[in-house]
């Protein structure tokens, strides 16, 4: 990734992040999702007190371009206040794997960075191919 788009996306995504809803767990996630067409998609955490009704900025930023019609993803970046680059949930490496997003950049407040690919969040991961399968045996 150049550096001129890590640091579009880095500010995106850190903006999303100061608009998160988060005060059960007071801990700020935010997101910027690039579509191969060239548009930005943010998304934050938005917390319900019934946490299994909570949101994370990965999922947030995905489902907003996937109701605006986008399907191809470039490049996500996610970022938390973590002493590492944050590391997404496994609900969110699964629909990060189910829209293909090509890059996937986990960072944080330092601007400390890990590049990953799909295959390297999620090894072995569930895909509608084993779907396919079963409406094609059936």
């Amino acid at each position: 990734m150049n550096d001129e788009k890590f640091e579009l996306l880095y500010k995106k995504a850190k903006d999303a992040m100061n608009k998160s809803y988060s005060p059960y767990s007071k801990f700020k996630v935010g997101a910027a999702l690039l579509t191969k067409s060239g548009k930005i998609y943010t998304g934050t955490n938005i917390e319900n007190a019934s946490y299994g009704l909570s949101m994370c900025a990965e999922r947030t930023a995905i489902f907003k371009a996937v109701s605006d019609g986008e399907k191809d993803f470039e490049t996500l970046v996610v970022i938390g206040d973590t002493d590492k680059p944050i590391s997404p949930c496994g609900a969110c490496r699964q629909v990060i794997a189910e829209f293909g997003v090509d890059e996937v950049i986990l960072t944080n407040l330092k601007k400390d960075f890990k590049e990953m690919s799909v295959e390297d969040l999620l090894p072995y991961g569930f895909s509608g191919e084993e779907l396919d399968d079963k409406n094609t045996n059936s």
